[in-house]
């Protein structure tokens, strides 16, 4: 691999042509330019989600990421950020390092406020400081709670945390999750309570993460539901149905024709590979899920 340094100031050359005729800034002209290098087309800013490839050393997944034209890797921790600016990559979205609240304990119990706002208040100074603007949240499960109170007592604490938020230019993206097969009892597992919720709260700094394999499996119709939610929704996931493998033919769902819907939405952000990869070869898995999505 070359060394990064040479390969930016490359891409700066490149980047003056066609694309400054267009307006684009810098960044944006490089950006592009790095995408045409490696055969992208520049319609979807792509990102991978870490966890999926632990089993690779940080340092070997992010240099390996940047050559195939990802520009974000999800769900690093803070510690891990300052890495991955290292090799010129941001973190689309941030994964507080906590063991007191996650998926199964989060806002949906006004006990847990007290403590979350004060650990999330730090976090998402944190996540400002580092140039990161996603700070994933979830809602909790519903140990018997009905969905209507739980949607209330979300909204009762996420509210405190708001101004905040907006002054740090941070979003708070509530994940949607399946609570059929991954995630037994998880609240937040259709899209339109969480866009109740977002209704609810009433903030631009609030989305939701519409993760495509964990909306297939709860509801169905993904892209009716881009389409009609896409103002709610500030990140996406993929992942192979069933199975969370290879979003290729292996699977049911036709990504090309979900990631022209997501561009048709006019949206800016990332989409994020989100399957675990069965094959020997994982990167080479990445790279076809990456094509696949580059529409």
């Amino acid at each position: 691999m070359e060394n990064s340094n040479s390969r930016r100031n490359a891409m700066k050359v490149m980047a003056g042509s066609a694309a400054a005729a267009m307006g684009l800034s810098l960044s944006n002209r490089v950006e592009a330019a790095e995408k045409q290098l490696v055969g992208l087309k520049g319609k979807i800013n792509h990102s991978v989600c870490r966890w999926c490839y632990g089993s690779i050393p940080l340092e070997d997944f992010l240099k390996a990421s940047k050559e195939m034209g990802i520009s974000s890797i999800d769900l690093l921790s803070l510690e891990e950020i300052p890495m991955a600016k290292k090799h010129d990559l941001t973190c689309a979205m941030v994964m507080p390092t906590t063991k007191d609240w996650g998926i199964t304990k989060g806002w949906n119990r006004t006990e847990n406020h007290e403590k979350m706002i004060e650990f999330y208040t730090k976090t998402i100074d944190e996540t400002s400081k580092l140039g990161m603007t996603n700070l994933i949240v979830f809602s909790g499960n519903r140990e018997g709670m009905n969905d209507e109170k739980g949607m209330k007592n979300c909204a009762e604490g996420l509210k405190k945390l708001m101004s905040h938020a907006e002054k740090k230019k941070v979003t708070l993206v509530m994940e949607l999750l399946n609570s059929k097969v991954d995630h037994k009892d998880y609240m937040c597992d259709h899209t339109k309570w969480g866009v109740d919720l977002a209704k609810m709260i009433g903030s631009e700094r609030f989305k939701l993460l519409y993760d495509i394999y964990h909306m297939q499996i709860m509801e169905g119709d993904v892209i009716r539901n881009i389409k009609d939610y896409n103002p709610y929704i500030a990140h996406y996931h993929t992942g192979g149905v069933p199975g969370r493998n290879e979003i290729d033919e292996t699977q049911e769902l036709y990504y090309p024709a979900i990631m022209k819907a997501i561009v048709n939405t006019g949206y800016k952000g990332h989409v994020a590979q989100e399957f675990i990869p069965i094959r020997a070869d994982k990167l080479a898995s990445l790279k076809q899920g990456i094509t696949i999505c580059d529409v």
